[in-house]
């Protein structure tokens, strides 16, 4: 019999980028991507899309690199989130509590297989837009910024890794995480997986890395309403200048509609339209590509281009 699943967590709350040019990086995300500043604090900014829930859902940092500081989990009750900190306890992965961050409480750091650091918290603080920002509608938690892309709320992000079996086990058996998708080669080794902790497709994914380096990020994504969006996305891009990597074009795995670029820190960003798809069945098996069938690229043919697979932050440095 299958063990029952674990729903201690509730969805992806935030994630750290850094980047060695703040000034240019806040610049994209905000007039290009349109995102709103909700804080400052030291060397970092914290960024918002206008339906996040939760005070920021992006926190930018200076620093010497680009890649991922961090990700953060939220967790569905304190009670879960003890749940979760005691399954990690000993386990080798576990770092330990911190006191938060703006707008969060108190956060359990923990590191998986390939020593990504991930945080599981739970107290939050909820956006409450300033007089200027408040929308016609209270179930909505933000005016529309009506500027740059517009993206409403972060989606997902995509973690590079040496071993995803290893890691694809540390998220199912201590966090309680589903796999929805993974790609599986002919001698059997897993090279990327999707996974959720709700009925969304996927919350996060993590994939082989091309050098075989550990702890390196491939991209975060952030959600538009339509498809119709991501077109307009590539236009506004195109008017300032932004490198656009791959699409619009339509993935195979998931069936997201996606658009990627890469923000002046060297980060790649991805714009999608990613909710059309739920998982509702409980009893979900993962659906497994094969090596041939990855082969045929993208849903409508596009090949994936050679960057997808090797880029990746903090660059490789030979």
């Amino acid at each position: 019999m299958q063990p029952e699943p674990i729903f201690d967590l509730a969805h992806l709350g935030h994630m750290e980028l850094l980047t060695p040019k703040p000034d240019e990086s806040l610049t994209f995300f905000v007039d290009v991507m349109g995102m709103t500043v909700s804080g400052r604090q030291g060397e970092s900014v914290y960024l918002r899309g206008w339906d996040d829930y939760e005070r920021y859902s992006l926190k930018l940092t200076a620093s010497k690199t680009s890649g991922m500081e961090h990700m953060a989990l939220r967790a569905r009750s304190p009670q879960a989130l003890e749940r979760r900190v005691a399954a990690l306890k000993g386990s080798g992965f576990d770092i330990g509590w911190i006191d938060g961050d703006m707008g969060q409480g108190p956060a359990f750091r923990c590191r998986d297989p390939d020593g990504h650091v991930i945080e599981l918290y739970y107290e939050t603080e909820w956006y409450e837009a300033p007089a200027g920002l408040k929308p016609a509608l209270k179930n909505q938690a933000q005016r529309f910024p009506a500027r740059g892309v517009n993206v409403r709320r972060l989606d997902h992000l995509n973690c590079l890794a040496v071993d995803i079996k290893a890691n694809r086990l540390f998220f199912e058996n201590y966090l309680g995480c589903r796999t929805t998708e993974q790609i599986v080669l002919n001698d059997g080794t897993e090279a990327a997986m999707w996974m959720t902790m709700s009925n969304k497709s996927y919350d996060f994914a993590y994939t082989r890395d091309h050098y075989g380096k550990r702890g390196r990020f491939h991209h975060v994504t952030y959600a538009l309403d339509s498809r119709e969006e991501i077109l307009r996305a590539a236009d506004i891009f195109l008017e300032h200048g932004v490198h656009i990597e791959t699409g619009p074009h339509k993935h195979a795995i998931q069936q997201t509609f996606f658009l990627y670029v890469y923000e002046p820190g060297g980060n790649r960003v991805e714009v999608a339209n990613a909710g059309a798809r739920l998982i509702l069945a409980p009893d979900w098996k993962p659906i497994v590509w094969t090596e041939e069938e990855r082969k045929k690229g993208q849903a409508w043919g596009l090949k994936t281009i050679e960057s997808f697979h090797t880029h990746g932050t903090p660059p490789v440095i030979d």
